[in-house]
Order: C-alpha cells, then structure tokens, then sequence
C-alpha cells in the first residue's frame, strides 16, 4: 500500500474519477449531470446564494487540503470559519464526492486536534456516492498511527455506516487483511468484525483467520461480534468451522451509526424537496425513485466493481466471455432467466442485499442455491432495518408509515415468492408486538405474522400468543377477525412446510428438535389451542357474530383436514365454547361451516383407526381417545339438534345441552321433544318456509308438521339444492336413516 504524500508535496487539482459522478458546478447546483446539455445560464437570486455558499465550500476544501501541522482551532478564526462552512454545507446538502478525499486525509493525518478531527468526520454527509479511492486513501492513514484511537474508532464507524454508499468496493476487499489484523485491538474489534462481516467472500475465508478469531474467543469469552464473524466462515467453509455456533440469528453488532444516518436521512428529504428533479440516486445503477429512506434506495441493483461506461462499451465484446468465464457475472446486468441459467454459479450477490428482494431472477436463484451466507447476509441487512425503521419503535419516524409499509408489503411478497419466513422478520415482530398499537401497518403486520418460522412454544407464548392476546381482547371485531386469519395462514404454512420437507430427513436446514415431527406437532396443537382459547372468549365478547364465527370456522377447516391432507399425525376438535355457538347459530351458512368440518373430522378420524388397526407400518402417533370421545358427544349433539329432536335430552357433553324435562316444560314449548330439528332450527327455519310456500302455495298457517313422510326427503332435496354442500355430506355420512319414509331415528359412528 503506497503512503499518502506529505502535504508539503504540490498536489494536483480535484478530479473527477468516474463520467457518472456529479461534479461540484452540477452538485452546487442541486441537480443531475447531463454531460450531453449546457449549464443554464441564467440563475435566480436562490442560485446565486447557492453559489456563494458553494465558493465558500471550495475556499474550505482547499484550505484544509494545504493546512499546516498543529493548527490551534481556538486561536485560528480562519480555521473555525471553514470548519463551520464544511459542517454547515453537509448539513444542509451534504458533501460532493471531491470532498471525501481532502476531508478524511486531513482528519486522519494527525495534523488538527482530535476535536476538529471528530468535527470533521462527523460531517461527512455524502450527498450522492463515496469514491472508494478516498477511502482507500484515508484506510493508508491507519498504517502510520497519525492519529488517535478515538479517531480511528469513529472513522470505522463512519465507514460500517456508509458502506452502501461507496461506488466500488473492489480495493476494499483488497484490504481485508488489512482490517482484520486490527482485532487484537479490543475497542476497535467490535467495528471491525462488523466491516469483515460486510466484506467477506468465501475466498475471505482461511484457516489461519478461523484460529484467529477462535484464539480471540477463547481470550474475550463468547463475544456476539466474534460469533457473527465466524458463523459467516462457517457458512462459506463448514469444513473449517468444526465449533458448534449458536444457530438462531440475534443482533450480532452494535449500533455504529452515530450522527450520519439522520444527517443522511434530512439531507435527502430536503434535496428532493427543493428540486422538482429527482436527486442522482445513493447507490445503483436503475432509474431514479421517489423514495427518501435510505432501505429504499437500497432495493434496486448497484453498480457492480466495474465501472459503468466500460461495462456498456464492453458489453458486446464480452457477451460471449460473460458465459464462460469463471469470474463473477454482474448482477445489474442479468435480464433474463436464461442468463440466469447461463451464469447461475457465476453470481455474486450485490452489497446491498435489500436490492435482491425486488429482482426475481435473484430470489429464484436462491430459491435453488444452497450458499446459506445469502440468507445471512439478507437477514442481517433485513434485521437492522427494520429496527431503525420501525415507525412505533423509534421516535420521529411517525412521519415515514406509508413508505414503511410499502417496505413492509415488499418483504411479505417475498416471503410469499420463497414460500419461508425471515428469521429476521421473527425477531423485529417479537421486539416489536409489545410496543404495538394494532392499529400502524395492521395489515402488513399480521401478514408477516403469517411467515413467522416453526419456533418453540415457551418462544412463541412469550414473544408472540402473548401480546397478540391482549391486542386481541381489547380490540375492534375487524381487528379479531384479521388475527385469526393471520393465523390461520400461519398454520397453513408451517403445515406446507412439513409436507414438502416430509420426505427429506437429511436436509440441511433441519437442524433443531423444534423442526422434527415431534417437535411441530407440539408447536401446531399449542397454535390450536391458542385459537381456540381467544376464540371462545371473544365470542363471548362480541356476542356471537356471525362475521366472527366465520374466520374461527374458517382456520378449524384447516384444522380437521391436518391428517389426510398435510399428514400430520394430529386432529384437535374445537373447544365447546367455539362448537355450540356455531351449532346454535342463526346463520345457515356457520351451520353449514360446521357441518362440513365435522364430515371432514369424521373422514380423518376414520382414516386414522383404519391405519391404527391395518398394523402395516409402526405409527409413531396415535390420537387418543379423548379425541375420540370429545367427536362423539358433538356428534350426538348434532345429530340431536338436526335430526332427532333429542339434544335436551341426549347431548352427554359437560357444557353441552342437556336439560332435565322438568325445565324444558317450563319453556311452554309444545311437543319439545320433537320441536328442535333440521326444520325448527332457527338457522333453517328460513328454508323450511320458503319449502311450505312452494309445496303448499294456498296454506298460510306454516304449519311445520306437514313436513314428514316424503315431504321430509323433498325437503333435504331443497336443503340441498340451495348450496348447503355441508350439510349434505354430513348427514350423508353422520346419521343413520333407516328407512326413507322415517327420520325418527338416528346414529352416530362410535370409534
């Protein structure tokens, strides 16, 4: 690495580095480089104001790019007077990418006072991209110890926080031995694995750096840094990262972002604001957006280490070297699925991992890759961002709800593109549910609820049944039916989960107890009772509506299916506070619902004793015979309530509908033992009239009775006629006829 010259040696003008980078006349004046159009010659008085900030901006580069040795800021007004026009500028516009080099030489060179040094490292505020040549000149400082820890440490910070922002990055990871060895520092060490974290390749990774870092383990104890560090080898080179790490991703790093991001954030927003042209994006090589928060700009492609302008004028040339060569392929320049199949072990993903969730061709590549260090890398980026973007958890973002939404609806839709949640997104909702009003981004919220991963039940209780109960409870009927849908997604797609990984033992991404069969079946039946707990007491809430009972029957259609149709050695039959409601219930379609979920429980619950008595294979479950008992009292129940008027008398479960004759003369009701049938229940009795009303058109007495005999089986025919294909196929399979000129009498299946 060559030393940076003395500052007694004459240096040539500011540059221009790259055609694609703003140059100070276009920076000066807020807006885009047209290389192929004049400046305007005319400016408004705003424009010249500007320009005379802008000359003063200049006089202060120049200034601190020949400043002297030991140079007192108290006693130096010329000093303190560019210093103030460096921190004012970027402030207000941020810094152009000609300031970079002077700035960090001067601040790291030793030669001000560590307070102007802090002041001015502070102040850089990139108002479009960072070359990576001043970088890599300010990095040859740390060589020589010019200057102090302090402005070391800050420097790294600096750099962790606009790493996304410097054009190319090929230099810098030429000096990644450079970086690493600074971890025998330990107040730098934290920054620098969280750099190496950013830079590493799987040609990053040597055994000698793994003995490093396990040598600093065993020195420091479990550091979260180190283990971030060496989970990324193990992932790139299982072979030489034989330790066992912890598994689930947490917060390996430190916040380093200091003052910048919110200097980056208010420089941005005030730019768009004042010109009615899009500023020149932070990073990427895509058309410009309207988006002001930095995650935004990071969902498109950035340039690769390539320059631009050589990539398009080489691009013919090298079309046909880009498919055979065994360098990487960019990225920014894959189009089409066929390249992606072309180049598909020649891709290397972007820094700015967010960019990835809005490129296709990207998610299907790692829909196949097995490289686990993308998911890592994604998780990270994913996890700090939505912690620092989170609208009810950090102050002053109220303002940013509709763009955190839509960053939000991005991450959901590639969940759904994946089809397997973020552990990232699980550890943001666990943070975040606590401190949610169930009301900001409801429903991007409960979508991603609908990802979260399979996790143990002690976890979920804690960080998710919890303060999803007391939202529930406390909240609107829309708010309750949205919950349970949710998590009716959610079961749905732990369930799909199972089916798809039933037959691959061996893969790599089951590693934990929670992930065996055992270990889902106990997390999907505490997902169960959960629903049925908040269930029962929420339509004791809401006094059972209809609109509710809906979406409670809606996820134990799911629910009763989990045998036959997920192979899921596990059926759960609602609790009697969800069953009775729905059996009593005024609406024929809930009735209806609840018709069909028993047919389909029954159907599970026949296959499983047939499978259990057949003995051709060693189940390893068996449902117990409370399952069984807890059918049969509901099919009595039901059976007594639609067909044989007997439920007051006959129905044995201990919150069922037994009544003592006694009592049920007191109701006046005459003949009740054959007055609570499939034609007085008040879900059906709507139907039975319009049936007397076509079948006896003269008689408007609705005279109930007359509908036996035959009359009672063209009456089913109506039933069914009229859509109710639930009650159809339980009555069908659930009740006994014994002959069609009789419906006295009736039974149930005992298993």
């Amino acid at each position: 690495m060559q030393r940076r010259q003395s500052s007694k040696t004459p240096k040539q003008p500011l540059q221009i580095h790259h055609k694609n980078q703003t140059d100070l006349s276009a920076w000066r004046k807020g807006g885009r480089i047209d290389p192929e159009k004049s400046v305007q010659n005319h400016q408004s008085p705003t424009n010249q104001k500007s320009d005379s900030k802008q000359d003063s901006f200049e006089q202060a580069l120049s200034y601190f790019e020949n400043v002297q040795d030991h140079v007192s800021l108290k006693k130096n007004n010329v000093l303190q007077k560019h210093l103030t026009t460096v921190e004012s500028i970027a402030l207000q516009r941020g810094l152009p990418p000609e300031g970079f080099d002077v700035l960090l030489n001067v601040a790291l060179s030793g030669k001000l006072a560590d307070t102007v040094n802090t002041r001015l490292l502070k102040s850089l505020v990139p108002a479009s991209v960072i070359p990576e040549t001043s970088v890599v000149s300010s990095v040859s400082w740390l060589c020589v110890s010019k200057c102090s820890g302090n402005i070391q440490l800050l420097f790294l910070r600096w750099l962790i926080t606009v790493f996304d922002f410097i054009d190319h990055k090929e230099q810098l990871h030429a000096l990644y031995g450079f970086f690493f060895s600074f971890l025998q520092d330990e107040k730098m060490c934290p920054y620098v694995c969280h750099l190496l974290y950013l830079l590493t390749r799987k040609e990053s990774v040597k055994p000698f750096r793994i003995r490093r870092l396990l040598d600093l383990q065993a020195k420091m104890g479990m550091q979260s840094h180190l283990q971030a560090l060496l989970s990324l080898y193990k992932l790139f080179c299982p072979e030489l990262v034989t330790i066992t790490l912890p598994g689930k991703m947490k917060t390996y790093f430190k916040n380093s972002e200091g003052p910048w991001k919110a200097a980056i954030n208010a420089v941005r927003r005030r730019n768009q604001e004042n010109s009615p042209v899009l500023q020149p994006l932070f990073l990427g090589t895509a058309q410009p957006q309207s988006r002001k928060r930095k995650w935004n700009t990071q969902l498109i492609i950035p340039a690769s280490s390539t320059n631009k302008n050589n990539l398009e004028e080489d691009r013919e040339k090298n079309r046909i070297d880009l498919y055979s060569t065994n360098e990487s392929f960019p990225v920014e320049q894959l189009q089409t699925f066929s390249q992606l199949l072309q180049n598909i072990h020649h891709l290397e993903f972007p820094s700015q991992m967010g960019s990835v969730l809005t490129n296709p061709l990207l998610l299907h590549y790692m829909n196949c890759t097995k490289d686990e260090s993308i998911y890592l890398r994604l998780y990270y980026w994913m996890g700090q961002t939505l912690q620092e973007e989170c609208t009810w958890c950090v102050a002053d973002n109220n303002q940013y709800e509709e763009e955190f939404k839509d960053f939000l609806e991005t991450v959901y839709k590639t969940e759904c593109f994946l089809q397997e949640g973020f552990s990232s997104c699980e550890e943001f909702l666990y943070k975040s549910l606590p401190l949610w009003d169930g009301f900001c981004c409801r429903s991007q919220i409960l979508r991603l609820v609908s990802w979260i991963p399979l996790s143990s039940f002690s976890e979920m209780k804690s960080h998710l049944y919890d303060p999803l109960a007391q939202l529930f409870f406390t909240s609107s009927l829309y708010f309750k039916c949205s919950v349970l849908e949710s998590l009716k997604e959610l079961l749905q797609n732990w369930l799909n989960w199972h089916v798809i990984h039933l037959d691959s033992e061996s893969d790599s991404q089951v590693h934990s107890l929670n992930t065996t069969l055992s270990g889902l079946v106990n997390v999907v039946a505490e997902l169960i009772h959960f629903v049925g707990w908040i269930s029962t007491v929420a339509l004791r809430l809401e006094n059972n509506p209809t609109f509710l009972l809906y979406f409670i029957l809606d996820f134990y259609e799911t629910v009763c299916d989990m045998y036959l149709r997920y192979n899921l050695p596990l059926l759960i039959m609602p609790p009697a506070g969800v069953f009775y409601p729905a059996l009593l219930s005024m609406d024929s379609v809930s009735l209806n619902q609840l018709c069909y979920i028993m047919y389909r429980y029954r159907t599970n619950l026949v296959a499983a004793k047939e499978n259990e008595l057949s003995k051709t294979k060693i189940l390893q479950f068996k449902f117990s015979s409370q399952t069984y008992q807890e059918y049969n009292q509901y099919i009595i129940a039901m059976v007594g309530c639609l067909w044989t008027s007997s439920a007051f008398q006959k129905d044995i479960h201990p919150q069922g509908l037994r009544m003592d004759d006694e009592l049920l003369k007191k109701t006046t009701v005459q003949e009740f033992k054959t007055s609570f049938n499939i034609v007085y229940h008040p879900a059906m009795m709507g139907y039975a009239v319009l049936f007397l009303q076509q079948a006896w058109p003269d008689d408007t007495t609705f005279n109930f009775s007359l509908i036996k005999g035959k009359k009672w089986n063209w009456y089913l025919e109506y039933l069914y006629a009229q859509g109710l294909k639930g009650l159809k196929v339980f009555i069908e399979s659930s009740i006994n006829r014994v002959s069609q000129a009789s419906h006295s009498k009736a039974g149930n299946v005992q298993m």
